[in-house]
């Protein structure tokens, strides 16, 4: 059956090209619509539910809002495992699903129960769904800066512009704000003077929760226009609100001024941004949403990110202190490198055995064809390029020409041995049948090498999985190719002068090398099987010393620190620490930017306490650091005078925190082989 498929496809030049046309189209259409990110997701299908209480201690929460949440998400439907956690003023419930669950479906299972959950929590106190995005989702993050301008207006005008703007692009579900002050108002009375009145708290707070309205009235007719009547009592400002009347007593109103001041002061702060170690700044993190391309909300966002600077107050800038398209746009420029490199490679070794130009070009047009097929195979089945997926079609590149090379070098045996006056194409046909079925099938044994991995589960077969696919998909597409569309481009490409293998120097040199290796391998066969079994008893010892990583390093030409304190440490001294940290790192010349950041984003993906540090540095082009320095050596650098431990790249850290089946509570130990406990 193969033979006769090989046969047809020779002999129908004109449909094969076409198919071919019309998959290179879908490939094209598949790449360029194709999610791209560097990194695997590895989180599971996960809704949050978020609820704030302010003021609250942990127990509380616990107790009047976490446990009852909890207990109340324990019957969603493929609900895998209910996860919650109780902070100062807030609470976090994970709802982990099964793998495979639509996230969609799952938040609108949540919601449902959700509504019900809310009539057991106190007064005034509102669960909400957490944004469709993981912590993997952090692909950009930006800090502004400002002559003369404070930290409460730095914040300012991150939520009330710079973060508005940035949501308005496409594939963003999230910009979240840290660092910087919110302006709240505050009221502070005074006892002696309230208790003088007759006042209590509760009698000023109910004065102004009743001024701070609005009513509304009806029209009237005025020379033939109409006018809309009502009442204005919206509060705008602190004078507003110290006129506020509280009593009135012969006649004579008692204001709130009276018995308190009335002022503008900060929020209370659960997470602080610093920059470079010159102070704090207002600071924005840009959220992808679940299946989105990476790439494009990045670019996305900082168009946005454009439009909205040019509308700042002068001297307000906007500096981007994490980008992942770097690593993305480097992670794509690997595999066209890859797949050039192999291209010339396939191209030099046909014309340096075989003699002949042309022949190269069939496998080089089945390389790339082969790939693209294997990339629509990724856009219908939903599976997103990234460093794993993209490492499959690596792997499989090299395995992928080699029916083509064989099936090229059989034609050009042929082609010497052929007699003058047969056809060329029958020639052409019978060297491929006579090929064509072993090697088929030697591609679909590759194939289905990597079936195993499909059997992993969660974050193994999150993480492994996509390889596995992909790896798949090549081979396949291979084997497919190799009886179809080589058999037609040897028909094309495959002709002129061929030139026999004992007038190529290159082949005479190796065969006379190989002649005697083999006759002697042949004799002393008990020898050489006994070698071959010493060398692979030698190469357990050497294995067994080989370290291991679940995910591999990623260059990403950014680090992250990520040091903890004490509990309880105050927001004051977490911001002192952390500049000084920062200060310290900046003196490094390979180091560009430093942003810190202590304690919790306004997100509900960001559940770390104020004592947590996390500080990113972006690093400089390393031609423009000193000799000899690399990053592992930076890294030892900076220990010794921040004291910290060790450091990781943002993309893998992030795909740590990601895996909330992992217990909450860990501890992380460092030391030499040579180091042992007494």
């Amino acid at each position: 059956m193969i033979a006769r498929v090989i046969e047809w496809s020779a002999r129908n030049l004109v449909l094969v090209f076409f198919a071919t046309a019309l998959i290179i189209a879908a490939g094209v259409w598949s790449l360029r619509n194709l999610p791209i990110d560097a990194i695997p997701d590895l989180s599971d299908v996960q809704v949050i539910v978020l609820t704030d209480y302010p003021g609250q201690a942990p127990q509380v929460v616990e107790d009047q809002v976490t446990y009852p949440l909890t207990s109340a998400m324990l019957t969603v439907p493929r609900s895998r495992v209910v996860r919650g956690f109780s902070f100062f003023g807030i609470s976090f419930v994970y709802i982990i699903f099964e793998d495979g669950v639509d996230p969609y479906w799952a938040r609108s299972r949540v919601l449902e129960y959700l509504n019900a959950a809310a009539a057991r929590l106190p007064d005034g106190v509102t669960p909400t769904l957490g944004p469709d995005a993981t912590g993997v989702g952090w692909v950009y993050q930006y800090a502004i800066t400002g002559e003369n301008l404070s930290l409460a207006e730095l914040r300012s005008l991150q939520d009330w512009i710079v973060r508005f703007g940035a949501s308005r692009a496409e594939g963003v579900s999230e910009v979240a704000s840290v660092g910087g002050f919110v302006k709240q108002y505050s009221v502070t009375v005074d006892p002696v003077r309230m208790r003088a009145q007759g006042f209590t708290l509760s009698d000023i707070g109910k004065a102004i929760s009743e001024s701070n309205m609005d009513t509304g009235g009806r029209t009237v007719e005025l020379s033939e226009f109409e006018f809309m009547v009502r009442g204005r009592g919206y509060l705008s400002g602190t004078e507003d609100i110290g006129n506020i009347t509280l009593r009135s007593i012969g006649g004579v109103p008692i204001s709130l001024r009276d018995v308190a001041r009335v002022e503008i002061v900060p929020n209370e702060r659960r997470g602080i941004a610093e920059l470079n170690g010159e102070g704090e700044v207002a600071s924005g993190i840009v959220l992808q949403r679940v299946g989105a391309n990476a790439l494009d909300v990045i670019e996305n966002a900082k168009s946005e990110l454009d439009v909205v600077a040019q509308s700042l107050p002068d001297g307000v800038d906007i500096v981007p202190v994490y980008d992942r398209s770097n690593l993305i746009l480097s992670a794509i420029e690997t595999l066209k490198t890859t797949l050039l490199e192999e291209s010339l490679v396939v191209a030099g070794v046909t014309i340096i055995f075989l003699l002949h130009v042309r022949s190269a070009l069939v496998a080089i047009i089945m390389l790339p064809i082969g790939l693209l097929m294997a990339f629509t195979a990724m856009k219908f089945l939903g599976i997103g390029a990234n460093i794993m997926s993209l490492g499959g079609i690596a792997i499989a590149i090299g395995a992928m020409i080699d029916a083509a090379i064989v099936m090229i070098e059989n034609a050009h045996k042929h082609l010497e041995r052929a007699a003058p006056d047969k056809p060329r194409i029958e020639v052409l046909i019978e060297a491929a049948s006579e090929v064509g079925p072993a090697l088929f099938f030697s591609l679909l044994i590759i194939t289905v090498s990597f079936l195993p991995i499909f059997a992993l589960e969660g974050q193994e077969g999150r993480m492994f999985g996509p390889l596995a696919y992909t790896k798949t998909f090549s081979m396949a597409a291979a084997a497919f190719l190799s009886v179809t569309l080589v058999p037609a481009l040897m028909v094309v490409f495959v002709r002129g002068r061929i030139i026999p293998e004992h007038r190529n120097p290159v082949n005479r040199a190796l065969i006379a090398v190989y002649r005697p290796i083999i006759r002697a391998v042949l004799k002393a066969k008990s020898l050489t099987i006994i070698v071959a079994l010493a060398a692979l008893v030698v190469t357990i010892w050497p294995a067994r010393q080989l370290g291991s990583e679940f995910m591999p390093v990623l260059n990403e030409g950014t680090l992250m620190y990520m040091p903890t304190t004490l509990p309880g440490l105050s927001v004051t001294k977490a911001a002192e620490l952390m500049q000084t940290q920062d200060r310290i790192i900046k003196t490094f010349p390979e180091v560009l930017t430093v942003f810190g950041k202590a304690g919790r984003a306004l997100t509900a993906t960001d559940p770390a306490p104020t004592e947590m540090f996390e500080t990113i540095i972006q690093l400089r082009p390393e031609d423009e650091w000193r000799p000899g320095v690399t990053t592992e050596s930076l890294g030892r650098k900076w220990m010794p005078p921040c004291n910290f431990p060790a450091y990781r790249t943002p993309g893998r850290c992030r795909s740590g925190h990601a895996s909330t089946c992992c217990p909450p509570a860990s501890a992380r130990l460092w030391g030499s082989r040579s180091s042992a406990p007494a």
